[in-house]
Parts: structure tokens; C-alpha cells; sequence
């Protein structure tokens, strides 16, 4: 058994044991430690109490029946669970030991994660943390996308998206050594928008470092990252990405990168209608018949190359 996997029964088995001793508000509480550690460790009391639909009094109540300190120490001992890092292999291990085999059953368990995920959209602590990132982007010179494997494709879909309303932006998606020329890009002005999750990569770091010496705010999308990159970020949207242990789900980020675009459209509605229409004209330019694609019949096929056209039978 690996040490983040015996951790994670730890701290469960620790919250089922603890429950019958528990009010019913703390054991309540104790279960949403369980299942949202995420928003434990990145949340603060109130942050959490909120999201758990208490008080931040009882939130240390509870980490305190729970056996710590203090809350701090319970996100020390969560944190060391999550920010553990089980192979790929492992992970669609679980994930498919969960999920099923039957088709029925893995639509099921996809829309049941997203679901859970999708939450994290709709609470108080995500729109605070949107209206922050949203200042921080919106009067930027250009938006620094970085993100790297699967969250590359996401980075480059923002910056795509981020460009098509007016707003400038470029994905930062290299690695290794190939980073240094996207840091070289980056500018006064630059606003850096940043998809990262733990463990902490050196490209992580490196970029980080570039954006403290040009003084570039640093917006962090994660569910694990945020306490490790403390004092170093603006603003983090906490987004979680399914199951910890599990494979890593997108859907959720990529529903957040469009709330970021419409936010940063609706900043600057006029802009940014003119900015879809300036794309739209340029795109008809290319191909002119590009707004009819699609509304056109497609034409009868005709004879075969070399074949003459075959005689129609004379119906008179």
C-alpha cells in the first residue's frame, strides 16, 4: 500500500471513529473534511465554513475533536495526502475500480464527478476569487496562459478564446529548457494566468520567478497548489479536478476558463463584440464562402472520371 493511500484511510478512519462522539454539526462537518479536502486545505475558516454551511468557530471545534491542534495542522495532514503522487498507472486503477465497466455505468460516474466538480462554480469563495482574477486580467497588456499537459490544451484554448473577444493573450506551454524563450516574452504589464497543480514542477518555479521580477500578478487555477506557492500568487480560483487519487478531470477548468471569458468580455461588452466582428470579417476574407458552409445542398453526385454519362431510358 503507498503512503498517500494509507494516509488517506488514516484520516477517513479517523473521522469515522471520531463521529459518534461528535455533535451532530461536527460530524457533519468532519464528513465535509473528508470529501472536500480540497477546499479544506486551500480555504480558510470562514472560507470553509461557508462552503460547509456553518460557522468558522465550529470548523475549529471540529479539527480540535478531530484529534489536531489546530486547523493548521489538519491541512498539514491533508495536504500531505493530496500533494502525493501515485502513478498514472495507479490512478486509472482506482478510477476504473469506482467507475465500472458497463457504459451505462461510466456515463454515470463521469457526470456524478462533474457534478461535484461543477459546485465549485457556484460558491460565495469562487466568485470573490473571479472578481479578484478578473481585475487582475482585465487592464493586463497581455495574458500569459501557462499551463503544461493536459493543462496545455486548456492554456491554449483560453488564450484562444481570450484573443477571438480583444483580449491579447499567448499559452506558455513549453518545458525543459524550451520555457526560457516563453519567459523571455513576458513584459511589464503582462498579467500571468497560471494552471498548475502539486507537485510543484521547476517550470512552475521558474516562471514564478520571472513573474516576481517583472512584478506580474500571477492568477493560480489548482485544487492542490495554493499552499505551497503561498505569498507567491495574487489569487487562486480553487478548482478541484474530481477525485484525489483518481485520473484528473478538466471539465470543471474548462467551464472556469469561460467564465473568465465572458467576465473579461462583460468588462468591456462594446470591445468586445467589435473584436468577433473584426474576427468574423477577417475569417470571410480567407474564404468567402465561409458563412454559407453548411446552408448550401451538397451537389448530386455525378458520373464516375472517364465514364461516359450512362443513357436515360426513352419514357415517351
Amino acid at each position: 500500500m503507498q503512503a498517500g493511500e494509507a494516509r488517506r484511510m488514516e484520516f477517513e478512519a479517523r473521522v469515522e471513529a471520531a463521529v459518534p462522539h461528535l455533535t451532530p454539526a461536527e460530524a457533519r462537518l468532519a464528513r465535509f473534511f473528508a470529501a472536500r479536502k480540497e477546499a479544506v486545505v486551500l480555504g480558510s475558516a470562514a472560507q470553509i465554513a461557508g462552503a460547509a454551511g456553518t460557522s468558522d468557530a465550529t470548523v475549529v471545534r471540529t479539527a480540535r475533536a478531530l484529534g489536531y491542534d489546530s486547523l493548521a495542522a489538519l491541512r498539514e495532514d491533508l495536504l500531505a495526502e493530496l500533494t502525493g503522487t501515485p502513478s498514472p498507472a495507479r490512478r486509472l486503477s482506482r478510477t476504473l475500480e469506482a467507475a465500472g465497466a458497463a457504459p451505462a455505468e461510466l456515463l454515470a460516474h463521469v457526470a456524478d464527478l462533474q457534478d461535484a466538480t461543477l459546485d465549485a462554480l457556484r460558491s460565495p469563495v469562487m466568485a470573490a476569487a473571479l472578481a479578484q482574477a478578473l481585475d487582475l486580467l482585465a487592464p493586463a497588456r497581455m495574458r500569459q496562459v501557462f499551463g503544461i499537459g493536459p493543462s496545455g490544451a486548456v492554456a491554449s484554448y483560453a488564450a484562444l478564446q481570450m484573443n477571438r473577444i480583444g483580449c491579447p493573450a499567448q499559452a506558455v506551454v513549453a518545458t525543459g529548457v524550451g520555457l526560457a524563450d516563453a519567459l523571455m516574452g513576458l513584459a511589464p504589464g503582462d498579467a500571468v494566468l497560471l494552471l498548475a497543480y502539486a507537485p510543484l514542477y521547476r517550470e512552475v518555479l521558474h516562471l514564478l520567478d520571472r513573474a516576481a521580477a517583472l512584478d506580474l500578478p500571477v492568477i493560480l487555477i489548482s485544487d492542490t497548489l495554493g499552499p505551497l506557492v503561498e505569498g507567491r500568487v495574487a489569487c487562486v480560483l480553487p478548482m478541484p479536478r474530481g477525485r484525489a487519487g483518481h485520473l484528473a478531470t478538466h471539465a470543471g477548468t474548462m467551464a472556469l476558463i469561460e467564465a473568465l471569458t465572458l467576465g473579461l468580455a462583460a468588462r468591456d461588452r462594446s470591445a468586445a463584440i467589435e473584436a468577433l466582428d473584426r474576427f468574423s470579417l477577417m475569417r470571410g476574407r480567407i474564404d468567402r464562402d465561409w458563412v454559407k458552409r453548411g446552408t448550401r445542398k451538397p451537389p448530386e453526385p455525378g458520373p464516375a472520371p472517364g465514364l461516359a454519362e450512362p443513357a436515360k431510358e426513352d419514357i415517351r
